[in-house]
């Protein structure tokens, strides 16, 4: 089995497998509700599923013996861009109170933190070691 022929079946194995991710991320597009859950399909499942295709064409040219790196920058505009599209469409989402509103955060000062509440350093303290 020669190297072109390996490269071939990777070609091959990276379409099928990039196909597959971006049918369920349209089938995801069309089947969910809200806008809120339809982020998830595009930008997860749809960004693996054209890294996939893009892996695929990089293999295809290489297998060519031609050099190819536009698909490593398309890659990397595709998996800057796709999360920071989701997360303004989110807060677009929040702001026009289309979506249900995500819960406030406990009101103490060790939410996001790492200072441990005070009941919690004197159970510690009276623990035995």
């Amino acid at each position: 089995m020669s190297i072109e022929m390996i490269g071939t079946y990777a070609v091959a194995l990276f379409l099928l497998i990039g196909s597959g991710f971006v049918a369920v991320g349209v089938i995801g597009l069309l089947k969910f509700n809200d806008s809120m859950t339809r982020l998830h399909a595009p930008t997860k499942v749809g960004t693996v599923g054209i890294g996939a295709l893009l892996l695929a064409s990089i293999g295809h040219s290489f297998v060519l013996g031609e050099t190819s790196i536009h698909e490593l920058l398309i890659m990397a505009f595709l998996f800057v861009t796709a999360p920071i599209s989701a997360n303004f469409i989110a807060k677009v989402n929040i702001h026009r109170r289309s979506c249900d509103t995500p819960p406030e955060p406990p009101r103490d000062d060790t939410w996001s933190t790492l200072n441990v509440p005070e009941d919690a350093s004197a159970a510690d303290k009276s623990a035995p070691s």
